[in-house]
């Protein structure tokens, strides 16, 4: 029989080892080991196999990504009365002149392409009104349930809102870390009612398998593995209102060394 098996470090022992005890084994030995020259991999997934001769092998090595599609897709992750409220929520930022227009790459490389990238965002560094605050809850709570599942080892999630005039786009791109920290999932909350197919606007996910495309009905939320799939969103053909965000976690010198 073949397992998944993930661990990151001494903090995640007790858990590991009862999840494999779980599926049959009882002599289950889990100790650390400094690795040569020092250098730490925090992350690590592997698939393993049990062998005739009762030995174990590691049978595919998972450290990129977990094993599974890498993508989800919750259609009613939050209510059209949220929705809504959001809505006014971002509208009265935008009044108060919170947002500006989003640019493309990060640190000196950054600058402002609407042509490539077609938004403008307003960051959610606190939330400013009763109704984001329990959306904004309610995504911490689904990082800790990703780092319950995974063992991703997420640390952070940073939020924006993201408004698309008629007309706008942003063309396929894969997504970029800011220096000293690297975003591991990708997240967007749609935020517009009575989205129509002829509205435009999708999220398109390139996998090997195809195009998965997601149209941007409010109350969805899609999230993926920032690294692994490049995407766009098509033009939209009216208002196009999300919340995006990120999960990460930081880079430290030895884990990128």
């Amino acid at each position: 029989s073949v397992i998944a098996m993930l661990a990151i470090g001494e903090g995640a022992s007790f858990e590991a080892q009862e999840q494999i005890k779980n599926l049959g084994s009882q002599n289950v030995i889990l100790r650390s080991v400094k690795p040569p020259g020092g250098r730490w991999l925090r992350l690590y997934a592997a698939d393993i196999g049990r062998g005739p001769d009762g030995r174990w092998w590691a049978l595919g090595d998972r450290a990129q990504a977990p094993s599974g599609s890498g993508y989800a897709l919750e259609p009613a992750f939050i209510s059209p009365g949220d929705v809504l409220a959001l809505v006014d929520a971002m509208r009265a930022r935008d009044a108060a002149g919170e947002f500006r227009q989003a640019g493309i790459g990060v640190g000196t490389a950054r600058t402002e392409r609407p042509d490539v990238r077609g938004d403008r965002i307003c960051w959610l560094d606190s939330p400013g009104s009763l109704a984001e605050q329990p959306v904004l809850e309610s995504l911490d709570a689904l990082g800790r349930g990703l780092n319950r599942k995974l063992m991703l080892g997420l640390q952070s999630l940073d939020t924006h809102y993201a408004t698309y005039a008629a007309g706008r786009r942003y063309v396929r791109h894969l997504d970029r870390s800011p220096r000293g920290i690297e975003r591991v999932v990708t997240i967007v909350l749609y935020l517009n009612a009575d989205w129509g197919a002829e509205d435009g606007g999708e999220l398109v996910i390139s996998t090997p398998a195809g195009e998965v495309v997601v149209a941007p009905r409010g109350g969805t939320l899609v999230a993926f593995m920032s690294a692994r799939f490049e995407h766009e969103v098509r033009v939209a053909r009216r208002e196009r209102l999300s919340i995006t965000g990120w999960y990460s976690r930081r880079v430290t010198a030895e884990s990128a060394a």
